[in-house]
């Protein structure tokens, strides 16, 4: 009861984390290659939107279920 009331906390915090400050990271993509010669471009991606959008949604979900089992 107290596990998935505390989880849900945990999860909505990260999600609004997510939302508000969306972390980077970076991919590497090897554009062409011959003789020894090689070529890369690195992308900077954010982690988008929608991921914290679920993780915050997720969070709440299980809060609300923690809260209703008190009552």
């Amino acid at each position: 009861m107290k596990l998935s009331i505390v989880g849900g906390l945990i999860l909505a915090a990260g999600g609004l984390f997510l939302i508000l400050r969306p972390p980077h990271y970076s991919s590497q993509q090897r554009v062409f290659k011959f003789a020894g010669v090689q070529a890369s471009v690195r992308h900077e991606k954010t982690v988008p939107g929608w991921v914290g959008g679920t993780v915050f949604g997720a969070g709440l979900v299980l809060l609300a279920a923690g809260l209703l089992k008190r009552l």
